[in-house]
């Protein structure tokens, strides 16, 4: 057996599939570092079975597949196919040529084949195992696993020794059969309590049983006795029913008497009220009549009330508030303003004139002096060519002395000036700011008075609004009123009862036991008068008194007076009605006696009256009730009555007392509300027209406030105006003058140092004779014209100014005037205006008032004519009502009789039906209890089938003829009920003496039994099995003791035949760690180097440690030789010279296995029969070249 070739797929680097092919003896790889030398191994590894990423240099499985690179994408899984020549038979497999492939994908999932068909890990696992291949892989030495074996732990090394020994399938054999006795020990103990445990269970389920069987022959005695009284009693109610079958006849037969001469009284009842529905509507139209025109009369009342308060309203006299000045006072001071302004006008136009004329003048003087100025100066100029000296200086000097004083004189007066123009100013700026103030007061005023009169306004508004529909309420509440008391009126003649009922309502003072109408006394929901009418019958029109003695009183009353005739409903009874009998009603039905309150003198009467009536809401449900509850009368809210034998209803009916009542009533309380609401309204409405006036106070002074205010603002605004153009002139002229005095201040410092010049220059020439000066006093006095004329100027301009200042304040005040009269007068137009349209107001309502009171009383006349009508009418139909309350006596008697029969008949059925129900309840319960038919139970424990003896008897009996006696069976007995209650009474005492009976009892003690049984020798099996167990084990024990023990020696041997060869001179062992037990011992390894003393391997060298490694890994090879060995770069720590003793080593390892090597070492290669040279390009996936040495020719495999 050899490996015979190795292809991968996307294992690793190798991306591309390659096909590895090997021959016996020694095949290198070789190859660069990193270019996946050792991917070969690990491919070898991972194939035969491998499970450990970490066994695989990576650090999940998913890492044996191709990453891929930069110029190739990643595979989706990896794959290995492993074929091994078996054609010795190594491998337990009927094949000469073994495949083994692996195959894995990215999402985790992997697949095993052996020769193309799918298969476990665990196949291939085993399959090699037999070979010499464990899970170790000991077979297998990849780089670092020789350092890995040196610091391994003995029982490490120990498994080596085992896996080339083929004693890990036996270890398998034995974890299996421990496994299973593990598993077995626990069903063993599982076992063991459920036996016990059913130990247990087994006395007391089997004292139950005991009584089971006992209580089977009581239960027979017990059903055979029941079923003899069950028949006794079916025989017993079918004869009983049969007989009240036959007493049926004779009631319906005078049932039938009774409803024909009913029929006959009703026809005649059907006739009267036919004739009272005729009258119904000439009785209903007078009424509708009457009450319309009552109402018509009532809202004429109403209408005249508010005309005539209306009348007085607008009648009574407004206070006229003036809210401002007389408008002709107001056009008058309009007048004088405009004249007063005309005349400031003129003043202006003047001051114009007059400031035109003085610059004109200015200017004269101006062009004088000038010419003058120019004279001098050209006769200076002359004297100038004759005075060298002082003569030149010394005018020069006079001259600006002169100026200067001029100038001097012009500042004072422009000081004073801007002083007097200051003062102005600031008093104007004072008495601007005054104003202002005083204005903004007023106009703070001035809003707070449009808001209070907004205010007033909008509540003024508000006030009439509400006194407006209070009116509107009024009148509408009025009307109502005046409705609801002529529909009283109408409702309460229906209730003036003219029979022998109203007869005894009018004598309660002589009757004082009478508690008055029953409709009267009465309360009943809203919604079910109709029907409570119809449920009471006559009892609803008839008089409530406390007692029977009360009664008699009454009816020798109507005797006595032939007052006619009347009903009775008598009180103070006790009696209570039981509810606990009646049926539950649907869904939609209430019990009559739900819906009325009754006094207590009244109660239980009224409670009688109702009894077993139910409200339903129509025929059909009527119909439903009394068909499966024959017992319950029914009514439907339209008076319709429907009874079990018995209904009264249609289209045609009179309204009842009770029906009358209940309106009046309802009308009553509507007129009671309506009156408090009418009081309610008239004071609220009385408060409301009071506020309502004191709006219009609060209106009307507003208006005036406001009107005072307009002129006030109207002053204020002129005023405002005459000091801001004051102020604003007087600032103007002081800026003016500050102005000229600065100007006339810069010439004077001019002239000043001018003048100091001159006055130097003539101090030198002080000596020297000059000219005549020329004359300058014609300059001088025009100058001082000039002078004078330029201060009239200044003074001409302020009073232009002033003047204009003024005509600007008053400007607009006399059109403003005339506006304020143009707005009183119109004023004073509306109030005229309004106060016409009241008078007219009053004058329309006075109309209205007369009309009204007309109309009221021809309305009046009316309503009497139609009373009178209504009376008419009403008596005719009352003398109806009478005979058909006679007739309807007659009914009634007819009724209640038909009713007893009925109830009687009602009853027998109700009798019969529960007879029935206990005949059918009685057969249910025999078929369900004893499952037997009812025809098979009277034919065979029916009261004439004689009675078998008992099981005591025959009990004897086949006692004494067990004994051999001469005996007679027991002879049955004739029926007797008594004797079989007593036989069933002893028996269901017997039954009772025997306590609480388990009926399951005899087959669970059976079950229970036979359960137990089967445990018992399932335990026994399994303590067999456990034993036999035991038995493998031990054998197992034997054949690893015998197995290991032969291989350690063998291994030891080798050892140190192996190690002497490594090192010469050397010495070199194996040893047991514990000698005594061969099953768990491990194996430990002395070595010690020549020359050296030391034997703990952690002493030696990194080559020596290698050497020491290689030599075991040699010894277990040679003791127990593996088809193949794979070893990667296990020389790389050795010198040449023991790179070469490993080598011969090798060789006779080839002798024997197939060796596949990786390395790097050429004197390994020089062994090799074939060499395969891997690299690896730039793109990072490995290629491999093969040569065979003895043919040295290359050939690229993939």
């Amino acid at each position: 057996m050899h490996l015979k070739s190795l292809t991968l797929k996307g294992f690793k680097s190798f991306a591309s599939a390659t096909t590895l092919r090997f021959e016996p003896g020694i095949t290198c790889v070789v190859g660069p570092n990193g270019s996946g030398k050792s991917n070969v191994l690990d491919a070898l590894r991972w194939v035969m079975g491998t499970q450990g990423a970490k066994d695989l240099r990576g650090g999940k499985m998913e890492d044996v597949i191709f990453a891929g690179t930069s110029g190739r994408a990643p595979l989706g899984r990896a794959e290995v196919t492993l074929t091994i020549d078996n054609v010795d038979g190594a491998l337990p497999i009927d094949y000469s040529e073994v495949s083994i492939t692996r195959r894995m994908f990215r999402d985790g999932a992997s697949e095993y084949e052996i020769n193309g068909s799918s298969c476990r890990l665990l196949d291939i696992q085993e399959l090699l195992s037999d070979s010499g291949i464990g899970r170790e892989m000991h077979v297998i030495v990849g780089q670092g696993q020789l350092s890995q074996i040196l610091e391994s732990k003995p029982e490490e090394r120990r498994a080596f020794i085992e896996e080339a020994a083929g004693v890990l399938k036996h270890r398998k054999r034995k974890e299996k059969a421990l496994r299973k006795l593990t598993a077995m020990q626990g069903n063993l103990d599982r076992l063991g309590d459920l036996t016990a445990e059913l130990r247990r269970q087994l006395k007391p389920l089997g004292k139950q049983a005991e009584i089971a069987r006992k209580a089977q022959a009581v239960q027979a005695e017990l059903r055979d006795a029941r079923l003899r009284l069950f028949a006794d009693d079916l025989v017993t109610q079918r004869e009983a029913i049969a007989r009240e079958e036959a007493d049926e006849a004779t009631a319906r037969a005078r049932r039938a008497e009774v409803e024909q001469a009913l029929e006959l009284v009703s026809a005649e009842e059907n006739q009267l009220e036919s004739l009272l529905a005729e009258d119904a509507p000439r009785l209903t139209q007078s009424q509708d009549t009457w009450y319309k025109l009552s109402a018509l009369a009532e809202r004429l009342r109403g209408t005249v009330r508010l005309a005539v308060e209306r009348q007085r309203h607008l009648s009574a006299e407004v206070e006229t508030h003036q809210s401002g000045r007389d408008p002709e006072e107001l056009l008058a001071e309009a007048e004088q303003v405009a004249e007063r302004e005309d005349e400031l006008n003129e003043a202006v136009a003047e001051a114009r004139t007059m400031l035109s004329e003085t610059v004109q003048r200015r200017e004269q003087l101006e062009h004088a002096v000038q010419a003058a100025e120019r004279a001098h100066m050209a006769a200076v100029r002359a004297i100038a060519d004759r005075r060298e000296g002082l003569a030149k200086l010394t005018g020069q000097v006079e001259a600006l002395r002169s100026k200067n004083g001029a100038t001097s004189d012009e500042i004072d007066r422009l000081t004073a000036s801007i002083d007097e123009a200051a003062a102005r100013a600031e008093i104007a700026v004072e008495e601007l700011e005054e104003a202002r103030a005083e204005g903004g007061v007023e106009e703070s005023d001035d809003a707070d008075l449009h808001a209070r009169h907004d205010r007033a306004v909008e509540a003024n508004n508000a006030a009439k609004a509400r006194v407006e529909e209070l009116v509107k309420a009024e009148r509408a509440t009025e009307r109502e009123i005046a409705s609801e008391k002529a529909r009283v009126d109408a409702l309460s003649m229906g209730l003036r009862r003219k029979d022998g009922a109203g007869a005894l309502l009018g004598a309660s003072e002589q009757l004082p036991g009478l508690l008055g109408s029953v409709a009267a006394l009465l309360t009943v929901e809203p919604g079910f008068e109709v029907a409570l009418a119809a449920a009471l019958g006559p009892v609803a029109d008839a008089v409530a008194v406390q007692g029977g003695e009360d009664a008699l009183a009454a009816l020798k009353y109507l005797k006595d007076n032939d007052s006619g005739r009347a009903g009775v409903l008598l009180g103070g009874q006790e009696h209570t009605v039981d509810t606990t009998s009646w049926p539950s009603l649907p869904a939609g039905a209430r019990w009559a006696r739900e819906v009325v309150t009754a006094p207590e003198a009244l109660r239980s009467a009224v409670e009688r009256a109702l009894e077993r009536v139910a409200v339903v809401d129509g025929l059909d449900a009527a119909r439903r009730l009394v068909a499966v509850h024959p017992s319950v009368s029914t009514v439907t809210a339209e008076g319709d009555v429907f009874g079990a034998h018995w209904a009264v209803g249609g289209s045609s009916r009179s309204e009842s007392v009770i029906e009358v009542q209940a309106a009046v009533d309802e009308a009553q309380d509507r007129l009671l509300a309506a009156e408090r609401l009418l009081e309610r309204t008239a004071a609220e409405l009385e408060g409301a027209r009071a506020e309502q006036q004191a709006r219009r106070d609060e209106v009307g002074q507003a208006k005036e406030a406001l009107s005072e205010a307009k002129v006030r603002n109207a002053r204020s605004s002129e005023r405002l105006n005459r000091l801001q153009q004051a102020a604003r002139s007087a600032e103007a002229e002081v800026s003016r003058l500050h102005q000229q005095r600065a100007k006339v201040e810069a010439s004077r410092e001019e002239a000043v140092q001018k003048l100091a010049e001159l006055e130097e220059r003539l101090s030198l020439v002080a000596e020297e004779s000059v000219d005549e000066d020329p004359d300058t006093s014609e300059r001088d006095e025009m100058a001082e014209q000039l002078a004078v004329v330029r201060q009239e100027e200044v003074e001409a301009r302020l009073a232009l100014r002033t003047a204009e200042e003024r005509a600007r304040s008053i400007a607009g005040r006399a059109e403003s005037l005339r506006r304020a009269a143009y707005a009183e007068q119109q004023a004073r137009e509306r109030a005229e205006k309004s106060r016409a349209a009241r008078a007219k107001g009053a004058a329309v309502a006075a109309a209205v008032v007369d009309a009204g009171e007309l109309a009221l009383e021809r309305i009046e006349q009316s309503v009497q004519r139609a009373a009178v009508e209504r009376d008419e009418v009403q008596a005719a139909r009352q003398g109806r009502e009478t005979a058909l309350a006679q007739v309807r006596s007659r009914v009634r008697e007819l009724a209640g009789e038909l009713e007893k029969l009925t109830d009687a008949v009602h009853r027998d059925e109700v009798l019969r039906a529960e007879q029935r129900l206990r005949l059918e309840q009685l057969e249910t319960k025999i078929s369900e209890d004893f499952g037997i038919g009812l025809e098979d139970l009277v034919g065979e424990y029916g009261p004439d089938v004689p009675v078998p003896p008992g099981a005591g008897e025959m009990a004897e009996y086949e006692e004494a003829r067990e004994r051999g006696e001469s005996v007679t069976p027991p002879p049955p007995i004739p029926y007797d009920r008594a004797t079989q209650e007593r036989r069933a009474k002893r028996a269901e005492k017997d039954l009772a003496m025997l306590g609480k009976v388990n009926p399951l009892a005899l087959e669970e003690f059976a079950a229970l039994e036979e359960r137990y049984k089967f445990l018992s020798t399932q335990l026994e099996d399994l303590k067999a099995t456990r034993k036999d167990l035991l038995t493998v084990i031990k054998d197992v024990d034997d054949k690893i003791l015998e197995v290991f023990t032969s291989a350690y020696w063998d291994v030891a041997r080798e050892f140190e035949t192996v190690f002497s060869v490594l090192f010469p001179g050397g010495e070199g062992r194996m040893v047991l760690t514990e000698p005594d037990d061969m099953l768990a011992t491990g194996v430990d390894v002395e070595a010690r180097p020549p020359g050296k003393k030391v034997k703990r391997l952690s002493l030696l060298s990194g080559g020596e440690k290698s050497l020491v490694a290689v030599a075991m890994l040699v010894a277990i090879f040679r003791a127990r030789p593996s088809p193949f060995y794979v070893m990667d770069e296990v020389e790389a720590a050795l010198d040449d010279t023991n790179m070469r003793r490993l080598i011969g080593l090798l060789e006779q390892l080839r002798e024997a296995s197939q060796l596949i090597i990786i390395t790097h070492q050429k004197p390994t290669m020089e062994i090799a029969d074939a060499l395969y040279g891997v690299s690896m390009q730039g793109d990072g996936i490995t290629k491999v070249i093969s040569q065979r040495m003895r043919e040295e020719k290359a050939e690229a495999v993939s």
